[in-house]
């Protein structure tokens, strides 16, 4: 049994003894510590709001796990006097957006992402909506391990409310962006493949689609069971279906999400992958054409965004891995889209966080008026390929030794330290950094070929396997 601590929340696997995965004790202990975090930092040092109570919003995906995580955790917020607004079964993005919009100090959204339909996790959410710092989670998780709970008295008890419309909410934000076309996506009459890997996508997906003049819309594992058809991380290997699905349909595009509906992968009409890494290449691409700005990604993402950015006059610039980190550098850097290369897309104009769902009402939009087929419009974008590899650490490796090793020995190419070491060549790069959740260095490599980012990824290994 897995327990995980990280820069994202608490996540775990199912079952076991308390304090090996994600069980029920464990589960009142850190919503308890993130429940008196809140209180403290939101209600408690503002003596105006001396008879407030905390209110947090809490969401979930669909798998097995939720409802048991949910009623727990709505349960302990209760206890601590804190008032509660369930709103059911929602994506990532979903309650976000519910933050702010009910004027929460806070949010839960039960969800382990990609991990496998034996995980479930806690992902912290501050009052903006956005996710809490790795700081924060620290003093969270302190507040938790060291039990400095207190629960209310019967009088003080938080109330529960259940407002299930935000879906609706989402839809209609997305759909009002000033960017998303109708007119051209409806005219277009573009069909379209959704794999929604029986989670919430599965339930929002097709119904944006719709919302945005989509009248060709095939369905696969859309029903929200929890019980996923396929290993859930939309990475190609897993993608298989989907792929003859669009080719059997002839369909112009596929979309496949993730069980959160924060990461968004596109299958072209030929059934090739579009690729992970230009999710948030095509869709800035959209974006800086009609809005001219600054972008971000994480420095393990493909430099095609940067080439993207600077051909309409904007900058890029590159942040830590961690989503976090990514919205922390798009606000001091005054971008106008950002994400990862996992195909999470950040658009400020509706709100700081991954989401899939306006990734798609972009990229449709992109699609549509483009008047290209989507594997045409792959083709505008430069070619890279990114090889990931990892170096898994025990007591002999010394990783800080290692990363320092390697920036000395090239310390003659520009070096980025923002996480770990990333050192630029001609049209390559190679990125090192300490996983947050694993006990790794991952390396990653990118250049014009899976062939030669493989080379240079097996060179640096080398190289460090030399060091020790």
């Amino acid at each position: 049994m897995v327990l995980i601590k990280s820069i994202s929340g608490i996540r775990g696997t199912i079952g076991g003894r308390a304090g090996d995965g994600l069980n029920p004790l464990d589960i009142v202990m850190y919503t308890a510590g993130f429940g008196m975090w809140v209180k403290e930092n939101f209600v408690l040092q503002d003596k105006n709001l001396k008879n407030k109570k905390a209110k947090i919003v809490v969401g979930r995906d669909a798998r097995i796990s939720g409802l048991m995580v949910n009623h727990i955790v709505i349960g302990t917020l209760i206890g601590l006097g804190i008032d509660v607004v369930n709103i059911g079964l929602a994506t990532t993005p979903t309650v976000e957006i519910a933050v702010p919009e009910e004027k929460a100090d806070g949010g839960i959204i039960l969800t382990a992402s990609h991990n496998p339909e034996q995980w479930n996790a806690l992902k912290l959410l501050n009052q903006l909506g956005e996710f809490i710092t790795d700081k924060e989670g620290k003093e969270v998780f302190a507040i938790a391990e060291n039990e400095q709970f207190d629960f209310a008295g019967v009088d003080e008890l938080g109330s529960l409310t259940e407002d299930f419309s935000y879906e609706k909410k989402h839809i209609e934000k997305v759909t009002n962006l000033s960017l998303v076309d109708i007119p051209a996506i409806k005219s277009a009459n573009i069909k379209v493949v959704i794999d929604g890997v029986n989670s919430v996508g599965g339930m929002v997906i097709p119904k944006l689609l719709r919302r945005l003049g989509v009248n060709q819309v095939v369905e696969l594992y859309c029903e929200p069971t929890g019980h996923f058809p396929h290993d859930p991380e939309p990475l190609p290997g897993n993608l298989k279906e989907v792929s003859k699905t669009v080719i059997k349909n002839r369909a112009d595009v596929g979309f496949v999400v993730d069980p959160d509906v924060d990461r968004l992968a596109i299958i072209n009409e030929d059934g090739s992958m579009f690729g992970e890494e230009y999710t948030l290449v095509a869709v800035a691409d959209y974006v800086l054409r009609n809005t001219k700005g600054n972008t971000v990604s994480n420095l393990s993402s493909t430099r095609a965004l940067r080439e993207v950015t600077e051909k309409y006059g904007g900058t890029y610039y590159a942040s830590a891995v961690g989503e976090v980190n990514v919205v922390f550098a798009m606000k001091k850097n005054d971008a106008i889209i950002g994400g990862e290369g996992n195909g999470g897309i950040i658009y400020p104009e509706i709100h700081y966080g991954r989401d899939a769902l306006v990734g798609i009402a972009l990229f449709l939009s992109h699609l549509a008026k483009s008047k290209k087929k989507c594997s045409e419009l792959r083709t505008m974008y430069p070619d890279y390929y990114i090889s990931k590899n990892k170096i898994q650490l025990t007591h002999d490796i010394n990783s800080d030794k290692i990363l320092t090793a390697m920036k000395n020995k090239y310390e003659s190419y520009p070096i980025n330290e923002v996480d770990g070491i990333k050192i630029e060549f001609e049209k390559e790069w190679i990125h090192l950094r300490k996983s947050n959740t694993e006990h790794i260095i991952r390396i990653y490599a990118e250049s014009y070929s899976p062939e030669k980012a493989n080379v240079l990824a097996g060179k640096i290994i080398k190289e460090i396997k030399e060091i020790n």
